[in-house]
């Protein structure tokens, strides 16, 4: 039987053409791109396993995907011959050969998001950032990010509460960054609700605007119900920035 590798790869996308990162029927999907790909260049059937899944929209700097593969190629042609092979909109970073038990997701220690804001008009931007054309108190949103520090159930912050899974997250860090007219919410944790850090984002924005209290903000994440909390912030303005191990 041929022994066959483990291939770790590091992905960069513009996922604004793409309904996500997840095989979808009928529609356009990153990993869908990557196993086609990916099967051309091995001549196999390609089966990818993801760190994460990202909606429709979204981005990713650092997204990781393992896939298994009996090819001879070295790992670094793989890279490179994939490349070729690839839309433009997709690219993979580096490949490495990984131990056979590493999958991509279940071994993630954490993952980092950043969600960035753009608070002028643009036009080359619009696809990357939320265009959000309001004053905002920075102060305050620092404040109110303190409170999502640490183990917490995040319902408040989720799509919709799964019944099989918790909800509870550990978030490590979670930092805001001006530079010029664009606002940066980079966040860490070792897992993350459906759509999460878009409503956290939507929410403290709206702390920004002192429409909610930092106070009120706390009282959001207590309650445990995604009713009380902001508006989901676009997809546009979110990255899956890195995934570590």
């Amino acid at each position: 039987m041929t022994h066959k590798k483990n291939i770790k790869l590091t992905i960069e996308y513009d996922g604004a053409k793409y309904a996500g990162w997840q095989n979808q029927a009928n529609a356009w999907t990153v990993q869908a791109e990557l196993e086609k790909a990916l099967g051309k260049l091995t001549g196999e059937k390609v089966t990818l396993y993801g760190a994460g899944r990202t909606d429709a929209g979204t981005h990713a700097l650092g997204q990781v995907a393992n896939f298994k593969t009996s090819v001879k190629l070295p790992v670094e042609k793989i890279r490179l011959a994939a490349n070729s092979l690839l839309p433009k909109e997709i690219i993979v970073k580096s490949a490495e050969e990984v131990s056979e038990k590493f999958n991509s997701r279940r071994s993630a220690k954490t993952k980092i998001y950043v969600y960035r804001i753009s608070l002028m008009e643009t036009a080359l931007q619009r696809n990357y950032t939320w265009q959000y054309l309001f004053p905002v108190n920075l102060a305050r949103i620092r404040q109110a990010t303190r409170y999502i520090l640490g183990r917490k159930d995040f319902s408040s912050f989720c799509v919709a509460k799964s019944r099989q899974e918790s909800n509870i997250c550990n978030i490590s860090r979670a930092v805001w960054k001006r530079s010029g007219g664009e606002l940066t919410f980079e966040i860490e944790g070792d897992r993350f609700l459906h759509a999460m850090v878009r409503i956290l984002a939507g929410t403290l924005l709206e702390v920004g605007r002192e429409k909610i209290t930092p106070a009120e903000f706390r009282k959001i994440i207590a309650a445990r119900d995604r009713r009380k909390a902001g508006k989901t912030a676009p997809a546009c303005g979110l990255y899956l920035k890195d995934v570590r191990y």
